[in-house]
């Protein structure tokens, strides 16, 4: 029933409101910035990641709902690869981004290494680079398709060894979830430390509100939606070791968690565009004030 009803209800609603969001990103960079910075180059990197996570969802949704899966290993494969992959890439630009923010507070003038393009750029391409190198052991874990399961597309967590499995499961969690997030936490503490420094000494309270909701936000966020699903992989995966002789109940339950947490993760990749409008560099206005340009031409052309 939740594999039926929940998972393509979840995935269609991330899909749509995602793809919009990140859609109107993308081009808002590519038709409307015209000197691009480090963080230009972060956030528009996060928004194709999400954007491709995104769109590996729209054959999820019609795979479940119907049960009928596409009798080809390679089209699974490679849907649940770009699936994790842009998932992990994602977490690290999320990251990249906490520490280009604390540097933009440390040097507003961008005279840091860290901040020029070419470092930007440099970054990012290593990044691309290290995430599909660290997901190339899970098609090995990714069951080829069988009509004795239904020609079924398992996901990473229902398929291959589950005592090999889980070594490279934690393998993905400490390196591309744990780390991640405790760098991140720690440029955001950092942040806070900086913004109560300076609103000290301006004396004003405005100056720290509104950044310091957002810095918590984002990593309360962050820890909401990636945390429970990390933590349900790895016991999904433990439950199916024949050695912990789990019961066929427990495993149910377990499954079914397992499950509701998946949407969550993703969820992340739909409501990254939200923080474009509040933590990109006037991206909002940049990208009104290009509207209103494009209506006013069309405007004088249509008299």
């Amino acid at each position: 029933v939740l594999e039926k009803y929940y998972l393509p209800t979840m995935y269609s609603l991330e899909f749509i409101l995602g793809a919009i969001g990140n859609t109107v990103v993308v081009f808002g960079y590519i038709f409307c910035l015209k000197k691009w910075k480090s963080g230009n180059i972060y956030l528009f990197n996060l928004s194709i990641s999400d954007l491709l996570l995104l769109c590996t969802l729209p054959i999820l949704v019609n795979s479940y709902s119907n049960d009928q899966w596409a009798k080809e290993s390679i089209l699974c494969h490679s849907n649940r690869f770009l699936l994790h992959a842009n998932l992990y890439s994602s977490i690290l630009f999320l990251t990249t981004i906490s520490v280009d923010r604390y540097m933009l507070m440390k040097h507003p003038f961008r005279d840091h290494l860290l901040q020029k393009r070419r470092t930007a750029v440099t970054v990012s391409l290593a990044i691309w680079i290290g995430v599909i190198l660290e997901q190339l052991p899970l098609l090995h874990f990714l069951e080829t398709l069988t009509p004795a399961d239904n020609d079924e597309c398992l996901d990473y967590a229902s398929s291959g060894d589950p005592g090999k499995s889980l070594i490279y499961s934690m393998f993905l969690t400490v390196l591309g979830f744990l780390i991640p997030l405790l760098t991140m936490c720690c440029f955001y503490l950092k942040m806070v430390h900086f913004l109560k420094s300076r609103s000290e000494q301006v004396r004003s309270a405005l100056t720290l509100e509104k950044p310091l909701t957002l810095v918590i936000l984002t990593v309360v966020i962050f820890s909401l939606l990636f945390t429970p699903y990390h933590v349900m992989r790895n016991v999904r995966i433990a439950s199916r070791i024949p050695a912990l002789n789990v019961s066929e109940c427990t495993q149910g339950v377990i499954s079914a968690v397992y499950i509701i947490t998946r949407p969550f993760a993703f969820l992340n990749s739909a409501i990254n565009p939200v923080f474009y409008f509040l933590m990109g560099d006037h991206f909002r206005e940049m990208l009104m004030a290009r509207t209103r340009q494009l209506l006013g031409r069309l405007t004088t052309t249509g008299k």
